[in-house]
């Protein structure tokens, strides 16, 4: 591997979910050809301490950071075994340590719960805060992921068409994934057709769903117009809402990816509704891929 290759970052925090997810993200660093790296936050020794820690009394078996990143470093090679694996420990909260990792990696790999029910709310509102801010696609594992990423479950990775296919990230993002996996990428492109268009004239009425549709094939086309010959490429148009008609796809995907338009929000960075339904509803894991600035 060159020197200079960005790793693929997995967010552990010694739950077995997050260790599914390592399974899941040394898969891929194997199929992208590139290194692993564990990255585990917290913040309990940085804010007490051993001495404070020792006067308090830590509860008998609780892992320490070197016991979690451990875990997760077996984990990967066991899944793995010729996989270059790297791991740092990092006293912050989960959100930030992974957005600045972020930085300088290929993509991030989160999972969505945590050590109990309280973690995994946690763990969901870090999920979200990654997807918004990182800079590099963010890979959210949902849903029933099989912890695998190869071979195929569905055989199909999902790429939703957006309002600006002709820089759409996430379309090249979603192809390369379809080349890797040797899946077909379905590209989907959903379309309304506003109640004020419609009409009484049956010989008119279906003359506006038309042109809507036809729109939404001019878009899948302009996005997918530069992509290499070698991906077996499946085109839909679908009426409904975009949210709804993704998270219905992502039943029979391996893989669910979406563009983010960040907005700025009174709480920062927010994702888009589109993206925000997938983090939410997907079936399976989905990819959120920020749009360059």
């Amino acid at each position: 591997m060159n020197a200079g290759t960005r790793p693929l970052v997995v967010g552990v925090d010694g739950s077995e979910p997050s260790l599914r997810a390592v399974d899941w993200a040394a898969d891929e660093a194997v199929v992208r050809g590139i290194p692993l790296k564990l990255v585990y936050a917290c913040l309990w020794d940085r804010y007490e301490g051993a001495a404070l820690a020792q006067d308090l009394g830590r509860p008998d078996g609780r892992p320490t950071p070197q016991d979690v990143i451990g875990a997760a470093t077996r984990r990967a090679h066991a899944r793995q075994p010729a996989l270059e694996v790297t791991s740092t420990v990092v006293f912050d909260a989960p959100e930030y340590a992974l957005v600045h990792a972020g930085r300088e990696a290929a993509a991030v790999v989160v999972g969505t719960r945590g050590r109990s029910g309280l973690a995994e709310m946690l763990l969901g509102s870090v999920s979200l805060t990654v997807a918004a801010q990182a800079d590099c696609p963010v890979i959210v594992l949902r849903g029933s992921h099989d912890n695998q990423v190869t071979p195929p479950v569905h055989g199909r990775v999902v790429v939703g068409v957006g309002e600006h296919p002709e820089h759409s990230a996430a379309v090249a993002f979603a192809a390369a994934e379809a080349l890797r996996r040797q899946v077909p990428l379905l590209a989907v492109r959903a379309w309304r057709c506003p109640a004020i268009e419609t009409t009484d004239n049956p010989r008119l009425a279906d003359t506006p769903a038309q042109v809507h549709e036809e729109q939404a094939v001019k878009a899948l086309d302009e996005a997918l117009h530069d992509l290499s010959p070698a991906v077996d490429v499946v085109r839909r148009t679908v009426e409904g809402p975009a949210r709804q008609v993704l998270v219905d796809a992502s039943h029979r995907a391996d893989l669910l990816v979406v563009g983010a338009r960040r907005t700025e929000g009174r709480f920062g960075l927010q994702l888009g509704r589109v993206a925000h339904a997938a983090l939410h509803h997907s079936a399976c894991p989905v990819a959120v891929v920020p749009h360059p600035e």
